[in-house]
């Protein structure tokens, strides 16, 4: 039993490493929301001449 214990130990640790690592591929950008996205600045005021 001793025998299978240290290569189990590190096949363990390989497979949490190389999870942690972004293994399964790039990572994605999330799906747009759908309706309506507003950015940026706006200023409402009155303006006296």
């Amino acid at each position: 039993m001793p025998c299978l214990t240290l290569p189990l130990i590190l096949a363990l640790s390989a497979s949490l490493a190389l999870a942690g690592c972004g293994a399964d591929g790039m990572p994605e950008q999330p799906a747009p929301k759908p309706g309506i996205a507003v950015s940026g600045e706006a200023q409402i005021g009155v303006v006296f001449k």
